[in-house]
């Protein structure tokens, strides 16, 4: 009687060992299943939750990570914080990328935010008196889209030995109006100096305007061309390139229904993309 009492507590332990190991497995396969994606609020994070319950439908759970800030979601990504972030356009990325040695891929292009031109003072650039003062964020990879708009204006004139997408202020040849640039404002700071009327015109990407209600489509004088190399992306860690996680978000993210999603409620002030 005694050794069948030990056999049966040998295979009782023994079941609970595997019934440990078997929890152990299950839970470290749902973590597996976990993504987590930084984004600044609009229109990113508006977009993530949007795709969620997809997401889920394919056993993934998305944690959506807000950020009002452009330097802080890549430090994070690089941290491993973050699976993913989801808040900067390919010429930002590269440049961060070369400047911080970020060991990061770009995984896909996902929709792309016309940067606007703003003012409370004029109804159109050709309005712009001599002197006119126009506010830009300290972005310099934005910076050319902001020549590129002027210069289509015909108000100034740019280097054309320089691409437009590595253009800085200092490679304006022409500007026979005497525009004076600042250029030293943190991005998220354009809508309120917008709104307390600080200059002429305000150069403010799409994702603070909408933030601050602000419609590219119906409050700007003008507006970049959709034909632009500026869209936004998915970066990721180079290890996780090849992740069946990243593959499957970019995927929902590039699929007919987030498109019309995205078309329907930002009515072009975010327009998506493919590459």
């Amino acid at each position: 009687m005694k050794m069948k009492k030990v056999k049966g507590l040998v295979i009782l332990g023994s079941a609970l060992l595997l019934a440990a190991c078997g929890n152990g497995e299950e839970d470290s396969a749902e973590e597996s299943q976990t993504l987590t994606v930084g984004a600044t609020n609009v229109p990113h994070a508006e977009i993530l939750e949007f795709i969620a319950p997809q997401l889920e439908e394919e056993g993934i759970d998305l944690e959506i990570e807000t950020y009002n800030d452009y330097v802080i979601p890549n430090l994070a990504l690089s941290d491993g914080d973050l699976d993913a972030n989801y808040f900067q356009h390919v010429p930002y990325f590269e440049s961060q990328v070369e400047e911080n040695d970020y060991d990061f891929v770009n995984a896909g292009g996902i929709h792309l935010e016309p940067l606007g031109a703003y003012s409370n003072r004029h109804d159109d650039l050709s309005e712009l008196p001599e002197g006119a003062t126009i506010l830009t964020s300290n972005s310099v990879s934005d910076h050319g889209r902001v020549l590129g708009i002027l210069q289509e204006a015909g108000l100034i004139k740019v280097d054309e030995s320089v691409d437009l997408v590595d253009a800085t202020f200092d490679d304006i040849t022409e500007n026979e109006l005497n525009l004076e640039f600042e250029y030293e404002y943190d991005a998220a700071l354009l809508p309120t100096l917008y709104a307390e009327d600080e200059g002429d015109v305000f150069f403010i990407n799409s994702n603070f305007a909408v933030d601050h209600d602000i419609s590219p489509i119906d409050d700007s004088i003008a507006l970049e061309n959709t034909s632009s190399p500026y869209a936004n992306i998915i970066a990721v860690r180079s290890e996780d390139e090849d992740d069946e996680r990243i593959a499957k978000l970019v995927e929902v993210l590039r699929s007919e229904e987030t498109q019309e999603f995205i078309l329907e409620t930002w009515d072009g002030a975010v327009v998506p993309v493919n590459e």
